[in-house]
């Protein structure tokens, strides 16, 4: 009967082998005769042996883990980052351990410090909201990635959307369909929401429109999103077009409109951010700004391994540029 914890000795002593050809076979090692490794594979199975990760980190000083520090589970936008931070991990020999802070600093920091008590090789944080010393601190550890976040932190990575861009965009494209009432819900203290802000209220002045620029708070959710569209109607003089921070609040905005009696784009235009799969649904076919999700996930794995395998040491910093993916809820004004 195997034990509940069998070692590399018995999976040598059932395949009849040394336990450094064992060693071997486990590590796929190429110089092992075929017969013999499947002997050692056979013997591994039949025990339910699997090799002791935290024994072969030690003697490697590598856990062959990357720690992945998540804004928000419920946010498709990080799904989908992480879909390409898995690809490229798993290419390349590694394993993401995901994991979120709730969109709060403390909570943020505290699952960063369980991510580096597990000895994980390299950090990606993605669209965090931890303060810049707290990231410092960490890249003294291991090396770390942001994404979806700018740093001029020396000894971190990052890369992100050229959001100031992505805004414009967005204000572009609305006022050549002919808005010049445009309104922007922002996403608070979210990771790129400053810029994207910023990148409306520019765009909006190169049109000569400042005058009728509003930006209202809001935040990166869907309640965030909805309260932003509460703030217009309250406050009257609708606007033709609003610019939402990201896809998730701009659906909490489209629920908003209609929970008002207004029908988008008929009766006001709508613009998201992010380009998510929720964006791209049939019922919903929401204009928004592509940032490309997937590939900045696999960027920033590629940003870990150079430091961690290549030795690089001086700081990257890259900017991956947006573009306008027009779908049903953008359309001309009204008369």
């Amino acid at each position: 009967m195997a034990s509940s914890h069998p070692t590399i000795i018995d999976v040598a002593r059932r395949a009849g082998v040394s336990k450094s050809l064992v060693s071997m076979v486990m590590r796929g090692a190429p110089n092992v005769g075929v017969e013999r490794r499947a002997r050692v594979l056979a013997a591994a199975e039949e025990l339910g042996y699997r090799p002791n990760a935290v024994a072969r980190s030690l003697v490697r000083q590598r856990t062959n883990l990357f720690g992945i520090l998540l804004s928000d589970l419920h946010n498709p936008y990080f799904t989908e980052v992480v879909d390409g931070i898995e690809e490229s991990a798993f290419s390349a020999e590694y394993r993401a351990l995901i994991t979120s802070g709730g969109r709060q600093p403390a909570g943020e920091a505290r699952a960063m410090d369980t991510l580096l008590q597990l000895r994980v090789d390299g950090l990606i944080l993605a669209g965090t909201v931890l303060d810049s010393r707290s990231i410092r601190n960490a890249a003294r550890t291991c090396p770390v990635v942001l994404v979806a976040r700018a740093t001029r932190a020396a000894g971190v990575d990052s890369v992100v959307n050229d959001d100031r861009a992505g805004a414009g965009m967005a204000v572009d494209h609305l006022r050549a369909l002919g808005h010049t009432r445009i309104t922007h819900v922002d996403g608070g203290v979210g990771a790129g929401a400053a810029s994207r802000r910023s990148g409306f209220l520019g765009a909006m002045r190169r049109h000569g429109l400042e005058r009728s620029a509003r930006v209202v708070p809001g935040d990166f959710t869907e309640a965030g999103g909805a309260a932003g569209v509460k703030a217009v109607l309250v406050a009257g003089d609708l606007p033709t077009a609003v610019f939402v921070s990201n896809d998730l609040a701009a659906i909490g905005a489209l629920h908003a409109f209609e929970d008002a009696g207004l029908a988008v784009p008929e009766d006001i235009s709508l613009v998201g951010y992010d380009n998510t799969a929720l964006a791209a649904l049939g019922h919903i076919g929401l204009t928004t700004i592509d940032q490309p999700r997937h590939e900045m996930g696999r960027t920033g794995v590629e940003l870990l391994l150079e430091r961690v395998e290549a030795g690089r040491t001086a700081p990257r910093h890259l900017v991956i540029a947006p573009r306008l993916v027009v779908r049903r809820t953008t359309a001309p004004p009204r008369g």
